[in-house]
């Protein structure tokens, strides 16, 4: 299915907004700077997959290599959308060490 220009920018920008306010929030409340940069890949997991979890411990080899085509076969719309949101959650993390390098203690 094609996606239309304005719909990808959209998205990107919502992804983008979306992670960056999260990890925002989490890097205040948990104090770890680089919180939801390690957690995005997880959840992108979760995003790209139709495997429930359990069946990463039970069935792996079948999971993995599902997931593994998932990936591989993701269209380049959806990779840029999900890239904006890992970009989000990484600006997240500058700007929190921004501001504790200039002071401002958040919680």
């Amino acid at each position: 299915m094609q996606m239309n220009i304005v719909v990808l920018i959209i998205s990107m920008l919502l992804f983008f907004v979306l992670f960056y306010g999260i990890g925002f929030i989490l890097n205040m409340l948990l104090r770890m700077t680089w919180i939801m940069t390690i957690i995005y890949p997880i959840i992108g997991i979760f995003i790209v997959d139709k495997v429930r979890f359990i069946e990463y411990f039970t069935s792996s080899r079948d999971a993995f290599s599902d997931l593994f085509s998932r990936i591989a076969h993701l269209a380049a719309a959806d990779i840029l959308i999900l890239v904006s949101g890992w970009a989000g959650a990484i600006a997240a993390g500058y700007t929190i060490k921004a501001l504790r390098k200039r002071g401002y203690q958040m919680f």
